[in-house]
Parts: C-alpha cells; sequence; structure tokens
C-alpha cells in the first residue's frame, strides 16, 4: 500500500496536482477505486485501476472514441497506463441514480439515454466502431457470462458444486439462443448502460447532456443489448409503461428494422444478462466480501423470469424450474 501510494502522488506531481486535496469519490464492483481533486477551483477525478487486476488502456481508449462522437465522456487528462492511473475529467455527482431519488424527471431522464443509443446506433460501422478497440460479443463471451449462474449461484443456494451433466445442458440450451443474435447488424455495446453510470449534465446540449461512466468493457455486438441494459435494471424498478414508451421511441427510430427479430433478441440477450448478474452478484459477495449487492438478486430472478416468458424461452425455463426450483430463487445465505 505504501508503495501504491508513492506512486499515486508522484503521478499527481508530475500532471500538475500535487497540492490538491483527495477524497474518496466512488468504489465500483471492480478492483478500481475513484478520487475527486480539489485544487482551487479545478476539479478531477483520479481513477485508481491497480494491474494485474485492472488495465485503464481499454477505458482512456473508450473515452476518447466516445468523446470523439460527440458524447460526454470523461476527458482524459493524464495517463500511466504501467501503473493503472488516470486523470479524468470529473463529470459531478448528478448520476441518474441521484436525479431519480431525488425526484428527478425519469421520462425525460430515460428518453435522453434513449437517443444517445439511437444516435450510436445510427451511425456506420466504420464510424460508430473504434478500430482495433474492442473485441466482438461472441458465442463463447456470452456463453461465459451465463455460466456465472451455475458456477457461483447454484453453490451458493445449493451448498454443493453444479452437477457436470446439469452445466452441460445448460450450455447446450444457450449455445444455439446466443448464436441466433450473430447476425444482427453490429454496434459498440458499452455492456453497463444503466442509470448508475449516467451522470446528468443540463448545462450541455442534447445528447451530451448525459454523461457516460464504466464503458471499458465494450464489445462489437447486437444493439438490443445497451437498451435491455437500460430498461431492465438490476437496481430499480422500471415502471412498464416507461419501459413500452422508451421501447417505442427506439424502434421508431429504424424504419427498416424487423421488430420481432429485435425483440426476440432483446429477450435472449436480457436473460442472459440477468443469469449473469446473479451470477456476479454471488461472486462479489462470496469471493470479494461485497455482500451489498446480494438485495438486488430477487428483482434481478424476476427479470430473467420475464425475459424467459417473453422470449418464449421454453427449453431454459424447463431448464431453470427442474435445478432451481422457485423457494432457491432468492438471496443466497
Amino acid at each position: 500500500m505504501a508503495e501504491r501510494t508513492e506512486l499515486i502522488e508522484a503521478f499527481l506531481r508530475a500532471h500538475g496536482w500535487g497540492n490538491a486535496e483527495r477524497g474518496p469519490l466512488a468504489d465500483d464492483a471492480s478492483f478500481r477505486r475513484y478520487d475527486r481533486l480539489v485544487d482551487g477551483t479545478r476539479q478531477a477525478v483520479l481513477m485508481d485501476a491497480p494491474p494485474p487486476e485492472e488495465d485503464v488502456r481499454p477505458f482512456a481508449r473508450l473515452a476518447r472514441h466516445l468523446n470523439s462522437l460527440g458524447y460526454s465522456a470523461p476527458e482524459i487528462f493524464a495517463e500511466d497506463a504501467a501503473n493503472g492511473l488516470l486523470l479524468l475529467e470529473d463529470l459531478g455527482d448528478d448520476t441518474y441514480t441521484q436525479i431519480l431519488a431525488d425526484s428527478g424527471d425519469e421520462r425525460a431522464l430515460y428518453a435522453l439515454a434513449v437517443d444517445i443509443l439511437i444516435d450510436l446506433h445510427r451511425r456506420p460501422e466504420t464510424e460508430g466502431l473504434p478500430s482495433n478497440l474492442v473485441s466482438a460479443y461472441d458465442v463463447p463471451t456470452l456463453l461465459n457470462e451465463a455460466y456465472l449462474l451455475t458456477d457461483w449461484y447454484m453453490p451458493a443456494v445449493t451448498g454443493v458444486p453444479t452437477a457436470q451433466n446439469a452445466r452441460e445442458a445448460y450450455g447446450d440450451i444457450w449455445r444455439p439462443l446466443f448464436d441466433s443474435v450473430q447476425d444482427a447488424p453490429k454496434t459498440l455495446v458499452l455492456r453497463d448502460f444503466h442509470v448508475d453510470n449516467l451522470i446528468w449534465l443540463p448545462e450541455r446540449p442534447t445528447i451530451k447532456g448525459c454523461g457516460l461512466l464504466d464503458f471499458q468493457d465494450a464489445l462489437v455486438g447486437h444493439p438490443a443489448y445497451d437498451l435491455m441494459s437500460l430498461l431492465e435494471d438490476a437496481r430499480r424498478d422500471i415502471a412498464d409503461d416507461l419501459i413500452n414508451e422508451m421501447l417505442e421511441r427506439y424502434l421508431s427510430a429504424f424504419d427498416d428494422l424487423d421488430r420481432d427479430a429485435f425483440m426476440q433478441a432483446y429477450a435472449i440477450l436480457g436473460a442472459g444478462r440477468h443469469a449473469k448478474v446473479i451470477g456476479i452478484f454471488t461472486r462479489l459477495s462470496v469471493r470479494d466480501g461485497k455482500p451489498q449487492y446480494l438485495r438486488h438478486i430477487p428483482r434481478v430472478w424476476k427479470l430473467l423470469e420475464r425475459s424467459i416468458r417473453s422470449g418464449g424461452l421454453d427449453t431454459l425455463g424447463q431448464w431453470v424450474d427442474h435445478y432451481i426450483l422457485k423457494h432457491l430463487r432468492g438471496i443466497p445465505t
């Protein structure tokens, strides 16, 4: 810890922030942590992402790309990739989560976020996708995420490792589902596009009024993913009428869109994400000592069950009913 502190202090001195006051801003579900720096009238954010667990280069590359497209990602003031340090523009404290908790205009906030996705997904791949910066959101990647349910959640609620035959049957169900979403036009998928990672910036015009955070894990994939991530949020309930309104806002922006195919992909990717999130929240508690995420698991189970129903994913539903009985779908003890 002392060595890391010295690295950080040297980094700040080298870039003109050696005299700034530092205070903790946020931790997240990774090994990253953030400090706010205040030096007179100046403010910035220090991202401390220690290697080898973290790599700041994807964040820096994606931030620059998103800003080049006219969105509001944090500007990169300074970078020390070898030591996992970034000096970032401070976009403030007004996350969507905070504004919504303070009775902000939910409909307007969600509409603005949807409009960012519309703008991004309308761009040709040569413009919207950063060249050689991100990998494909392919079947193996999606499948590895879905396995978090069998590999972390099931042992936590049953007390025993998941049987190999059950895990194999689970994978056999997912492969053709994930394969079916691979043929759609590709876009940049930010992957964690939800209210915790969006910042309200009312002083900025149009879609710049929604700041973007936590996009370093972006991949190239189906345009339904981020819309689903926004509207099927693991951390908050969203009324059905608002969900339907935002879905229509997005769908009506694309005249040639096959709505049925899009909504089928939306359900498949939703089911996969919800299975992943249930596993991740369990792993954060079991492995990383972060139990605060467990309280969201009952909500995510409802979202998973709804995705199964809306997508007609009957085989997946039968597997879940057989291996994870209703009384096991809750907070692991």
